[in-house]
């Protein structure tokens, strides 16, 4: 399944920028901060990876208590 964004882009006197969000769900889902930096890269003209520019401790799942 996934997320359909659009595309925004913002023309203002002195840049013009792009921008697309990023759904909640993606974002806890791989636990990302506010402030976090994230590096797009072009595989090619359909698809875009963004990626953390360095290694994401991974979490060890808690196993359930055994009685």
């Amino acid at each position: 399944m996934g997320y359909p964004v659009k595309l925004q882009k913002v023309e203002r006197p002195t840049n013009r920028s792009f921008y697309v969000n990023l759904p909640v769900a993606i974002a806890e889902a791989i636990g990302l901060q506010k402030g976090e930096s994230l590096e797009w890269t072009v595989e090619n003209r359909n698809t875009l990876i963004l990626s953390r520019p360095y290694k994401q401790k991974l979490r060890k799942l808690k196993s359930p208590r055994r009685r």
